[in-house]
């Protein structure tokens, strides 16, 4: 299936139906008074979080929706019955903007999460409506009020606790699938990596996060060079970033730390709230190394690139350093859970060991 996380539609929710102007007409009652009824209420539109769906691609060429109007009022008594809603499935972390200002109005985050996207319009009022002791026979009726109309702009941001980036073939492909359940395509050449994948990572029972793996990125790319820039934005929901490197590049004329650096550069372009997420360095390949010669090889690339945060030596490939990558991923997510939790306020009379509590069996 094609990746599609961003998409432009139109949606309408239903007008109201109008009110209806009828008076009863039986036999020997020559003056029934007024029996028209309210037209019903437009149909709603609604967006749900489907968790089975994980790209826009039904919204790419299915731009327009539309829910059925109310029908109108009739006589008898008879209101008229309320349009159908219709429902519009989404994956979870789609946003949902004004497509001409770009005001943000929904966000899906939660699976099976439901929002209102376009009220119908309410049904108009029948004659029945105004009829008063001084109006015994009212003719007013009022015509069924417009469902809102929105252009909306779709973008898809997936939900993952830790993102990768780093240059085409840095190996995060083949990281995500020596530490998760993601199995994306691998290949000997750069760019492999079309779209993102999402992998869960089991630390242990009931303990897990998910790793998103994004197309490499090139300098320039802020501006729109290569394929990284589309899909930056599926990093700005991640806790923390792993800068995955090459510690051993085919080309050994290749500058590894200038690339290291192109790539921050490019974070910091596009968004400064992305650039400064926790970020840790992880220097991939080791297993292309000699091993009298990795710790030199690491130690020159860290004091040279002036990286002050946690780095790791791993090889995605042997598995050879993972598990304590994985464990500390794991802690530092939880951390940043337990520091987003909001704070309880505890009523001091209540906590156990208060000095001011009268003692069990005395007297208050």
């Amino acid at each position: 299936m094609k990746f599609v996380d961003e998409a432009y539609i139109d949606i309408a929710a239903g007008d109201g139906g109008a009110g209806c102007v009828s008076f009863r007409h039986e036999k020997y009652k020559e003056f029934g008074g007024p029996n028209g009824g309210d037209g019903g209420r437009g149909g709603h539109v609604f967006a749900v979080a489907d968790p089975s769906l994980n790209t826009l691609v039904d919204y790419r060429f299915a731009r327009r929706h539309e829910a059925r109007r109310g029908e109108h009022g009739m006589g008898s008594d008879m209101f008229g019955a309320a349009g159908a809603d219709i429902t519009l499935k989404m994956p979870v972390g789609t946003v949902l903007s004004d497509s001409e200002t770009g005001e943000v109005l929904f966000e899906l985050l939660q699976p099976g999460e439901v929002i209102t996207i376009a009220k119908g319009g309410d049904g108009g009022f029948g004659n029945l409506r105004f009829k008063s002791a001084i109006n015994r026979a009212p003719r007013q009726k009022t015509p069924g009020w417009p469902g809102e109309k929105r252009s909306l702009k779709l973008e898809l941001k997936v939900l993952a606790d830790v993102g990768l980036l780093g240059m085409p073939n840095a190996g995060k492909s083949t990281l995500i699938t020596a530490i998760s359940n993601a199995r994306p395509r691998i290949a000997d050449y750069p760019f492999t990596t079309l779209h993102p994948n999402l992998g869960v990572v089991r630390v242990g029972p009931e303990q897990s996060f998910v790793v998103a793996d994004l197309p490499g990125l090139i300098e320039g790319a802020a501006e729109g060079a290569g394929l990284g820039h589309l899909f930056l934005r599926h990093l700005q929901r991640t806790r923390l970033l792993l800068h995955i490197v090459d510690i051993a590049p085919f080309d050994e004329g290749v500058d590894t730390v200038a690339q290291a650096k192109a790539i921050v550069n490019e974070l910091k372009k596009y968004d400064q709230a992305l650039f400064k997420k926790p970020r840790w360095l992880v220097l991939n390949k080791l297993d292309m190394v000699d091993a009298d010669q990795r710790d030199a090889v690491v130690a020159d690339f860290v004091k040279r690139y002036k990286f002050k945060g946690p780095v790791f030596e791993i090889s995605a490939l042997t598995r050879e350093g993972c598990e304590p990558l994985i464990k500390a991923i794991y802690k530092h997510i939880k951390a940043q859970q337990v520091a987003e939790q909001p704070a309880v306020d505890v009523d001091p009379r209540f906590v156990v060991g208060d000095p001011e509590l009268p003692a069990p069996g005395s007297s208050a």
